[in-house]
């Protein structure tokens, strides 16, 4: 058994998601635990690089990671044959050109979504990886959370019968910045900056989706600006000149229905932030970021209408958790893992850029039905 050094060069590695979750809960466990194990014996030790604009932000985060290289000058590190994996998570546009200097330095790449802005930008950028014989993948975290891998589970065993429909509910109140200070980033509601909730959110939905339901073949969507006025975060008013909320219904094959509802403008009552709904012949089930739910035919309790008293029924008592069957690691974690074993061992990748490309395709037809007033059809894309 050998261990098996792998380069790894972290554009945006100062960003929050690119800080906690790439690196503290993702490629620092890995090597703390002294690699990721391979099919053959051998362990993959990930050496990142940071990579950034700010020298100062990049030592002071370098120092208190315990992280040995970092630097601001990306063609330098470009540069280095011995790092061989490009990653990518700054926040704003310029993906797709960052990932093509990559290739042309024959890394490979790894990109946080959006990868793009538009789906033929994706799918250039899938053949010109594919030209360079570079192996590309996108980030897809969210189906490895515990409350949908369990849904997963549930969906595999059959348990729900014939699958009749599903409903995907997101969302939380977002502060405006006036009094309370907002959660999000002020570009996040700028189109000149790559926002919107859409282009945010929705790629995440499609994997999530395809993942669990399979692909929709068509869809209707209404989207709006429910806060149109904002303040950034010197607290300067502006005009949001984006949606910040989304509803789509979806066709699958066999005629099931799809749902989805996000927003940054809902208060929320209900089990959490993300909840999945699915709804079968035989069975019923509901999943959060962390737990799963499922109610059977068998235990499915007939319910009155009380219009003249309090609802006696305890609706919420009814279902039963789905326990932990196996332990779980951090979502982003298990994406990296699946992700450095395709490179590595030639391991199956089922986050290529042709899923991403799946993702912009949803945006796309998302904006295309509201602007129309009409469904969309989701043909199948290539790969």
């Amino acid at each position: 058994m050998a261990t098996r050094r792998i380069g790894i060069i972290m554009h945006g590695a100062t960003s929050r998601i690119g800080t906690t979750q790439h690196l503290m809960n993702s490629l620092l466990p890995i090597r703390a635990e002294g690699g990721l194990p391979l099919a053959n014996g051998d362990r993959l030790m990930p050496d990142p690089i940071l990579v950034g604009r700010t020298a100062d932000k990049l030592e002071a985060l370098a120092k208190r990671l315990g992280v040995t290289r970092w630097t601001t000058d990306l063609d330098a590190a470009l540069a280095n044959p011995e790092d061989e994996l490009f990653f990518e998570c700054a926040f704003g546009g310029g993906r797709p050109e960052l990932a093509r200097r990559a290739l042309a330095a024959g890394k490979h790449i790894y990109l946080e979504k959006p990868v793009a802005e538009t789906l033929a930008e994706v799918v250039t950028l899938r053949a010109d990886a594919e030209a360079a014989g570079r192996k590309h993948a996108v980030m897809q975290d969210k189906i490895h959370l515990p409350g949908l891998a369990k849904l997963k589970t549930v969906l595999n065993l059959g348990s729900l019968g014939k699958l009749l429909s599903m409903k995907l509910e997101f969302g939380w109140w977002v502060f405006d910045g006036e009094h309370i200070p907002a959660q999000r980033t002020s570009w996040n509601y700028k189109k000149s900056t790559g926002g919107g909730l859409v282009l945010d959110m929705f790629p995440h939905w499609r994997y999530v989706i395809d993942h669990l339901f399979g692909a929709p073949t068509a869809l209707t969507c209404h989207m709006r600006t429910a806060q149109p006025k904002r303040w950034d975060e010197q607290h300067r008013p502006y005009d949001v000149d984006v949606e910040d909320e989304a509803r789509a219904i979806l066709e699958f094959p066999g005629g099931v229905v799809g749902e989805i509802f996000s927003s940054w403008a809902t208060r929320i009552r209900r089990d959490d932030m993300l909840v999945v709904t699915a709804e079968g012949t035989q069975g019923s089930a509901v999943a959060t970021l962390q737990q799963c739910w499922t109610q059977s035919l068998a235990n499915t309790p007939k319910p009155v209408f009380p219009v003249q008293a309090p609802q006696t029924m305890d609706f919420r008592s009814q279902w039963a958790e789905v326990p932990d069957m196996v332990p779980f690691k951090n979502s982003y974690r298990q994406a990296w893992e699946l992700y450095l074993r395709h490179i590595a061992e030639d391991a199956p990748n089922t986050a290529s850029l042709a899923q991403a490309a799946r993702g912009l395709q949803l945006i796309e037809a998302c904006h295309e039905s509201h602007n129309a007033r009409r469904w969309v059809d989701l043909p199948a894309l290539e790969g």
